[in-house]
């Protein structure tokens, strides 16, 4: 490890223009002509639109045009996509409600366009908003998956009887109905997974300019993957050609999933920006964010385990209802199925699993990936009921875990995923010691004293990252590849450029990844810059989300550099007459091992490119690209213990000591990987105690903003004790494994843990509110 290179804490190179002031976002974008769009959305959750009159508008101040669905339909502008086919249990294909980018005739949510006006101003376009009349018939809503599957219910979509996306299920039924039937013991739990709104820092926007003359089109976006952005809209949308659409995701303030996916006021705003001839600029304000953004979560599980009589476990049977909202988004049938059911063995040896997952519309903002996507709720549902089975099996819940690890490495769970390495006791013994596991007991008994109550719990998670390789997803459904792609550009200076296909909206990618280049040349970081976030500079990428930027974006990088290093070795073997088995690279130098001769990387680059003496044959240049596709998933895992103390009196919940033991793999920068722990940290403890996003009988939301819907504040997390284990990833050539999403995943069963330990009893639901704590402590005392 150098100074700068891969395990350095080097301070994030983009911070500076960040906390500066200087970032450039979608809404900083200036153009000459710039004209703003509002959107007219439906306060109803379920209507007919009978009529539209735009003629008041048409002629307000500053009002450029007001655009209808009906002229999108007659433009041929394709319905949104979701681009995972997953078939039910019966082989019958997922039933896709059709999605236009504004509604033409039904509205199926509250917030779902059906026109846009385009005026100088955005001021103007909001006046205008106002004056455009729509006439809407109501019509019965279903706002709970309950209510959807009601005999009788009101149906969203004529493709989907019953409201049913989907019945799927994984696993062998039959032998996972056997073990139950040798069993010991059998533990059940019901199960919420609560609906949360992702909240990024940064509203989505779009800019979008029409070169007539050219016939080509340019979106500034928030993107979290503009090539797959550009794919779409021109394949699947109808709104341009993709050699004529310049897709641009520049600084983007925060993604956790809702900004992979291409949202209808992308494609209005590409649209409209030749309709009316004029570029088009739309930045969401909060109450559209929390009307329109992909919601995340909202599972309704039952869950069974069975154990043999030493506590071993048997088996596991669960049924998952997951909630869609009014449609399929970009890759939500992937996330409560191959995210989620995949990841049901969680760090244990379970002989075999039987889950069976149905996915629901109603009619309520669509549902997507956030942050873990699938992962969360799969690890809360195996370590809620690994807690309830060790209190109702009266035994030490860190020791039935540790009973029931995998041990032995490769692991092929019964659900497709295959381990491929781990410690899962070395995590739990570490965080066992830094809680200080043995005093807990007297702890508890100085709070009781004090008239508080002290709960523990225990939360060993495990996630698939990556989302790779190509050939699998594929055979699961997903329409796509997800490889990565990078380029290394060495110019005729000796400085590097890295374009990567990866992006970064948060990540510190700017510097991770000059990292891994500084760490094999022995150069500064400062001499290497990262190109990303467009689709005219880099070559097609897949994005970020998965926590892959690592184990796959950087993977890329690695296999570009290796190419772009055995060439530089070459020249440099050359120009020093000696054998290029010789050649070594230490502090920005070609070597000849054990020699004094030695030629500095700007040298190598400069012959390179002068070409006045370069071995015969070699073609000029020093720029070397590679795609980089896995041969596995990698799988970040860790152990998390959280303790928190109750006041009986108000409900309200203290988290006193939370520990956090992940293994990563190797760490490109801990700086970094503890900074994104954290997030995801709060992010799990929010869902825990804070957020849920809810709808009233009619479809309406009542949490539509920061007066409702509780975001986790400075005061309400502790200050996290982070650590590491380290096993390396097998599966790619750095040996890491991801750390984006991990903090999410593993801490809001913990936490839950924790609570109902001090509780006594299960009887409560996320987020555990002080009103929910103070109710369940109401109903325990009843009880008693």
């Amino acid at each position: 490890m150098g100074v700068e290179g891969i395990g350095a804490r080097v301070a994030r190179k983009e911070d500076k223009r960040f906390i500066t002031g200087r970032g450039r976002y979608v809404d900083d974008v200036k153009i000459v002509g710039l004209t703003h769009a509002h959107f007219i959305r439906s306060p109803h959750a379920h209507a007919k639109v009978k009529g539209i009159d735009a003629s008041a508008a048409k002629d307000m101040p500053g009002v450029v045009d007001v655009l209808t669905a009906q002229q999108l339909v007659d433009d041929k502008i394709g319905n949104l996509i979701c681009g995972w086919a997953v078939s039910s249990k019966d082989g019958t294909p997922m039933k896709m409600g059709a999605w236009p980018a504004m509604a033409p005739d039904t509205v199926r949510f509250v917030g779902q366009a059906v026109a846009v006006v385009i005026a100088e101003t955005k001021n103007q376009a909001k006046d205008a908003a106002e004056a455009v009349v729509v006439t809407y018939e109501e019509l019965p809503a279903v706002s709970s998956m309950t209510a959807a599957l009601a005999s009788g219910a009101p149906q969203l979509h004529p493709e989907a009887p019953g409201n049913v996306v989907y019945d799927w299920a994984i696993g062998d039924e039959k032998l996972t109905n056997d073990a139950f039937s040798k069993a010991a013991n059998v533990i059940s739990l019901d199960l919420t997974n609560n609906r949360l709104v992702p909240n990024a820092m940064e509203p989505r926007a779009a800019v979008a300019e029409y070169d007539d003359a050219e016939e080509h089109f340019t979106l500034h976006t928030t993107s979290q993957n503009p090539h797959v952005a550009r794919l779409v809209l021109s394949a699947f949308y109808n709104v341009a050609q993709e050699h004529k659409l310049r897709v641009i995701a520049p600084d983007v303030g925060g993604g956790f999933g809702s900004k992979i996916f291409i949202y209808p006021e992308e494609m209005v705003a590409l649209w409209a920006s030749k309709k009316v001839r004029r570029p088009v600029k739309w930045t969401g304000d909060r109450t559209e964010a929390f009307l329109t953004d992909a919601h995340g979560r909202d599972h309704i599980s039952h869950a069974e385990m069975a154990f043999d009589a030493n506590n071993k476990i048997l088996g596991l049977r669960v049924k998952t209802h997951a909630n869609f909202g009014a449609y399929m988004s970009l890759f939500s049938s992937s996330v409560p199925t191959y995210l989620y059911a995949t990841l049901l063995s969680g760090q244990y040896n379970i002989p075999t699993i039987y889950a069976e997952v149905m996915g629901v519309y109603t009619n309520t903002t669509p549902v997507d990936a956030y942050r873990g996507a699938g992962r969360p709720e799969a690890s809360y549902l195996v370590e809620r009921l690994m807690e309830t089975s060790a209190r109702q099996l009266r035994v030490d819940p860190a020791e039935l875990r540790r009973l029931n690890f995998v041990t032995q490495f490769p692991h092929q769970t019964p659900v497709i995923m295959a381990y491929d390495i781990g410690d899962f006791g070395a995590s739990l013994d570490a965080a066992l010691k830094a809680i200080d596991y043995a005093g807990f007991p007297a702890r508890k008994a100085k709070a009781k004293a004090a008239g508080k109550l002290r709960g523990l719990g225990f939360s060993c998670y495990i996630e698939a990252c990556g989302i790779a390789p190509s050939k699998a997803v594929g055979s699961l459904g997903a329409g796509v590849g997800l490889w990565e792609s990078a380029e290394v550009r060495v110019n005729p200076v000796g400085t590097i450029e890295v374009l990567t296909g990866s992006h970064s909206h948060g990540q510190g990618h700017e510097t991770t990844f000059a990292q891994l280049v500084a760490d094999r040349l022995g150069i500064s970081v400062d001499q290497v810059q990262i190109v990303h976030g467009d689709t005219d500079k880099v070559q097609f990428g897949m994005g970020t989300y998965g926590s892959r930027s690592a184990a796959v974006g950087m993977s890329a990088i690695f296999k570009a550099m290796e190419k772009v290093e055995a060439k530089a070795k070459k020249i440099a073997a050359h120009l020093l007459e000696a054998s290029e088995g010789d050649i070594v690279i230490e502090n920005g130098e070609f070597k000849v091992a054990g020699t004094d001769k030695a030629i500095a990387l700007p040298m190598v680059a400069l012959a390179a490119y002068t070409a006045h003496n370069l071995p015969d044959g070699m073609e000029p240049g020093l720029k070397e690209g590679a795609f980089y596709d896995p041969t596995n998933f990698t799988f970040p895992a860790g152990a998390y213990i959280c303790e928190v103390e109750i006041d009986p009196g108000t409900g309200k919940t203290d988290i006193v000591d939370f520990v956090a033991v992940d293994d990563f793999g190797r760490l490109i920068n801990p700086m970094i990987v503890e900074g994104q722990v954290h997030g995801g940290l709060a992010q799990g403890i929010g869902q825990a105690m804070l957020e849920s996003a809810i709808y009233d009988d009619n479809g309406q939301p009542v949490t539509a903003s920061f007066m409702d819907y509780a975001m986790p504040r400075a005061d309400d997390v502790p200050s996290f004790r982070v650590s590491h284990t380290t096993t390396l990833c097998p599966g790619n050539p750095l040996g890491v494994k991801g750390c984006g999403e991990a903090g999410a995943i593993g801490s809001s069963p913990a936490v839950i843990n924790a609570i109902t330990d001090a509780l006594g009893h299960n009887k409560i639901e996320m987020p555990a509110t002080p009103g929910r704590v103070w109710e369940a402590l109401q109903l325990q005392q009843a009880a008693e």
